[in-house]
């Protein structure tokens, strides 16, 4: 990394990270207006499935064969990393803060670290044991006392959340090096937005939506405005601007960049929803990051490498990106 492409790698890399942070606050209002979080998601997806379809074409020089070969993948990533993930954490802030759902999500490295250790009985170094513990230490205060009588559904959706980022990241481990990422976040979005549509042409999901104005980025905008913003900007942005700058710096930094996500998150809800941050909470948010960083901090061998060694680009949690720890082939969200 060095000059001109380092800064315009950093500058993609919280640009994504600012993009994906403020796609929740952007959205809220929508729920509240009357929007269901199937409808929501649905809107977002399908808009980013538009945007991206092309490219994911050009990335597969229009030979939907890897797509098929890998047809399992595609489709667990497009109904658990994509849709469920989405509906779970939509679900979640339209009852507690966007930056808490967000915080909570990103304690998925640390949950496929102790499931590691369960499945493997294999002790990880010490530097993720600390992390592990000073993260979970987080999540007390963030969820606790300083939570000021918190949502238990909310909370609960939260989690659920981020059990879907923690299969995001098994399945972008393991998914077919023949399908370029980009591809296979664009698949992810079409089969989602298919299936998630269908199932509300039939009453599955609930789809209820309110075109009307709401308030948007401190001013009021037609419903269409927040919509387009969260797919394009949030979304299909978001993705692009990730992948490009890890291109650019490299996994280690552009995983560091994106933690940004939860503090730009944090800023934009409270400037834009009012949703302050109480000391314990944000004394709980850095110590679930510090202990996101020391996690990062492992460098895994042989079998003990099975998703631990994972990039926290902007993603996701609420906008899944596709994971990849296969150096700079990368993928967001």
């Amino acid at each position: 990394m060095r000059g001109s492409k380092g800064a315009l790698g950093i500058a993609l890399g919280l640009g994504a990270g600012l993009a994906f942070g403020a796609g929740g606050a952007v959205v809220k209002p929508l729920l509240e207006a009357g929007w269901s979080p199937g409808a929501a998601v649905f809107a977002r997806i399908g808009i980013a499935a538009l945007v991206l379809a092309v490219p994911g074409l050009i990335a597969l020089r229009f030979d939907l064969r890897p797509l098929w070969r890998a047809r399992w993948t595609v489709l667990a990533y497009s109904l658990i990393a994509v849709v469920g993930t989405q509906l779970a954490f939509y679900a979640s802030i339209a009852l507690i803060p966007v930056s808490t759902t967000l915080l909570i999500e990103y304690l998925a490295p640390v949950a496929l670290v102790l499931f590691a250790w369960a499945r493997q009985r294999r002790a990880p170094q010490l530097v993720v044991v600390a992390g592990s513990v000073l993260a979970i230490g987080g999540l007390v205060l963030v969820i606790g006392p300083g939570g000021g009588g918190l949502d238990v559904v909310g909370l609960l959706l939260a989690g659920i959340a981020m059990l879907g980022v923690c299969v995001y990241y098994v399945l972008g481990e393991r998914a077919d090096a023949s399908v370029p990422p980009i591809a296979l976040a664009a698949s992810g979005f079409v089969v989602g937005a298919i299936v998630l549509g269908a199932t509300g042409a039939i009453g599955l999901v609930p789809f209820t939506a309110a075109f009307v104005e709401v308030p948007y980025l401190g001013t009021v905008a037609p419903w269409w405005v927040p919509v387009l913003t969260v797919g394009v900007v949030s979304t299909a942005f978001a993705y692009v601007a990730g992948i490009t700058a890890i291109r650019l710096l490299g996994t280690r930094l552009s995983s560091f960049l994106g933690l940004s996500e939860v503090i730009f998150a944090a800023i934009v809800a409270w400037f834009v929803l009012g949703e302050a941050i109480a000391p314990l909470q944000a004394l709980g948010g850095l110590l679930i990051l510090g202990g996101i960083v020391l996690v990062r901090f492992e460098r895994p061998s042989g079998a003990a490498a099975i998703a631990l060694d994972i990039d926290l680009v902007p993603v996701p949690a609420d906008a899944p990106r596709t994971e990849t720890r296969r150096a700079e082939r990368r993928s967001p969200s």
